[in-house]
């Protein structure tokens, strides 16, 4: 299929849908343009940016938007003719693109700034997973893990598929802290009989939620918070509690490194560098409705004000990386896949 090309800013920035296929490099602006493999769920933050950016610099900025695993599986497809500058997505995916030899050796000026960071990648928003609700369908409204086992639920509710959505991936992760290793793979298997089927993308679920085709889905906190600004979505967030009452979440970055064997690399050093200066990071809370990562920006906007109260703990990435295939392989044995 041809590939969809939308312009969606009056400069700058052009959004081209990976799921069609086609190719990003090669284009009449030659070496005026930076191409951006990226998860979904900033669009409306890069658009502002790009502009911005090509004012300042003349180049280009071009978005191939897919899901966080589509992003890895696509570099990793043309890595004998590699079409992205810049990588964007969640954990555990960059990771896995960094060890896979998909990112060069890159830090962005700012990111000495930024906690979470290594050479060849750096976090720009800082993110966190969190449900959704539609509030005139979903009540009494579920407000713990326990109530999304509810029969009511059964064809109603959906989560983005761990190992192929960053989110998704992080549902398990959150479920692993909450019930310990099985006791996340059973309350799964439990879930499933709920479960509408398998999501690739978790942003692909806000609109069903929205318009009542399913209830109740995963999400995360700064993608759902702009889509109910700028989309005007009905559905409502919330952070399961566990069986004690407590709420609790872990960050998802997006994270951003240089493609190895960039085609426009300098293009794509500058961009980086543009999105970690203190300037755009100062915009994520009010653009993005994320956080920004660098420590001399300060916490502000709807997320800092919904954490509240919410016990936010960390993850061992390098942990996570190391158990992933054989974590995931678990979970679709539980879930009969």
């Amino acid at each position: 299929m041809t590939t969809m090309l939308r312009k969606v800013s009056a400069v700058g920035l052009l959004l081209l849908t990976a799921a069609c296929g086609g190719t990003a490099g090669g284009s009449a602006d030659g070496d005026r343009t930076v191409t951006v493999y990226t998860v979904d769920g900033l669009a409306g933050w890069y658009g502002k940016r790009a502009e911005e950016f090509q004012a300042k610099t003349g180049i280009t900025v071009r978005l191939v938007e897919s899901g966080s695993g589509e992003v890895v599986t696509r570099a990793e497809r043309e890595r004998a003719n590699p079409q992205a500058d810049v990588l964007v997505t969640l954990p555990p995916f960059i990771q896995r693109a960094s060890d896979a030899g998909l990112l060069a050796d890159y830090a962005p000026a700012g990111s000495d700034k930024v906690a979470d960071r290594t050479g060849r990648y750096t976090a720009i928003v800082n993110n966190y997973l969190n449900f959704i609700r539609n509030p005139k369908l979903a009540t009494p409204a579920p407000t713990s893990w326990q109530d999304l086992l509810d029969p009511r639920f059964k064809g109603r509710l959906q989560y983005s598929t761990p190992g192929q959505a960053g989110d998704g991936t992080a549902v398990l992760l959150q479920l692993k802290h909450v019930y310990g290793d099985q006791g996340a793979l059973d309350y799964l298997a439990r879930l499933e009989a709920n479960n509408v089927g398998p999501s690739s993308s978790t942003g692909k679920l806000q609109p069903k939620v929205s318009k009542g085709e399913i209830w109740v889905a995963n999400g995360d906190l700064q993608m759902n918070l702009t889509s109910i600004r700028d989309d005007r979505s009905e559905f409502e967030v919330f952070f399961p509690a566990d069986d004690r009452g407590v709420r609790s979440t872990f960050a998802i970055p997006y994270f951003a490194g240089l493609a190895a064997g960039a085609p426009h690399a300098d293009n794509g050093r500058r961009f980086l560098d543009f999105l970690l200066s203190e300037e755009v990071q100062r915009t994520v809370a009010t653009d993005a409705l994320g956080q920004a990562t660098r420590s001399d920006v300060p916490a502000q906007g709807p997320i800092a004000e919904l954490l509240a109260g919410v016990e936010v703990w960390r993850p061992d990435w390098t942990a996570v990386v190391a158990t992933l295939d054989a974590d995931i392989a678990a979970y679709t044995k539980a879930v009969g896949r």
